[in-house]
């Protein structure tokens, strides 16, 4: 661990978009040290190392995995080179922070999850807005029981793409709104009310074949039920409500990096704050740096088996839709 435990040295694999978000994440942490980042690529790592002053700069993921200055790796590829990645880091002895959507499909991920416990590592799915101080809010309020029985949520993440261009539209990368923004709202009906037992699901196949809206029915054993609804070709209000026997939480749009939520109970309406400095990547870094200090192999926020069962939910979605990835 690096300089004693005071210092997390983190290195970055697959130094794109997402992991420019990450890296200016990190930076708000003064226990975190961004060491190294590997590419396909010199260019790349070169790149990325001088935007983030990061100072070992590798060409092939093999080399970031084999570092022995790099505690834990967050890997930020396409979401169809996640699996290879994350073995791979997992395999030289690596604790690793994944990007979601974690795997293409739950077989996958129940391949790493194995891999990880048989070597005793850490391995967490990074579904950031999970570790917001909002969503730890959400919880808090419904365990107290704030708005009597949770019953029903509703929540969406939708956006307009114009054209058919880039990874979002190609299904040998993972393309669609499911996989990409969907996840979102199936891991929140998750948080709330666990596995569901019933999945309902229509989507609309684009021509390239990803799914281009798409919404979904999930019932739960409790009786509970989440309609969430998902598209990159359509923008929708990006809102989420949850409704109980006694009250309503309604969390602002954009809900998934919400800072503010609304409860209502009768005729009381309360405001309750989440506010959080830089672009919030920090808290699910945050968390992965306490469990690697107290040598948890998983997060509680969210277990791996939470990982995938979420995955499994959207399996059975796109079974529905004949929906198939040339991968799988």
């Amino acid at each position: 661990m690096g300089k004693g435990r005071d210092v997390i040295r983190w290195g970055v694999l697959g130094p794109g978009r997402i992991a420019g978000v990450f890296a200016e994440g990190l930076s708000e942490l003064p226990d975190a040290e961004l060491a190294a980042v590997g590419s396909r690529t010199a260019e790349g790592a070169a790149a990325f190392g001088e935007r983030f002053g990061v100072p070992r700069r590798h060409t092939g993921y093999e080399a970031l995995a084999a570092d022995p200055d790099v505690d834990i790796v967050y890997v930020a590829t396409p979401h169809t080179a996640h699996h290879p990645a994350v073995r791979l880091c997992l395999e030289a002895g690596k604790p690793v922070l994944c990007e979601k959507p974690f795997t293409l499909n739950a077989d996958l991920a129940e391949d790493l999850v194995a891999l990880a416990r048989e070597r005793g590592l850490l391995l967490m799915e990074a579904m950031w807005t999970r570790y917001l101080p909002l969503m730890g809010r959400l919880r808090e309020l419904v365990t107290a029981g704030a708005i009597g029985e949770p019953r029903l949520l509703a929540a969406d993440f939708g956006f307009r793409t114009d054209g058919r261009q880039g990874r979002l539209f190609d299904p040998a990368l993972g393309g669609g709104g499911l996989l990409d923004v969907g996840v979102y709202c199936v891991s929140l009906a998750s948080m709330l009310f666990g596995t569901p037992d019933r999945v309902v699901g229509l989507a609309e196949l684009g021509p390239t074949g990803v799914d281009e809206q798409a919404a979904l029915v999930l019932g739960h054993p409790g009786g509970q039920i989440a309609q969430v609804a998902s598209g990159v070709r359509t923008a929708t209000p990006q809102e989420a409500t949850l409704l109980g026997s006694e009250g309503w939480l309604r969390v602002a749009s954009p809900w998934w990096r919400a800072t503010t939520m609304t409860l209502h109970v009768g005729d009381r309406e309360e405001q309750v704050d989440g506010a959080y400095p830089g672009n919030g990547y920090q808290f699910e870094a945050a968390e992965a740096m306490r469990c690697l200090r107290e040598g948890l192999s998983e997060s509680p926020v969210l277990p791996l088996a939470e990982t995938v069962s979420v995955l499994r939910t959207l399996d059975t979605a796109r079974a529905q839709w004949g929906l198939r990835y040339p991968t799988e």
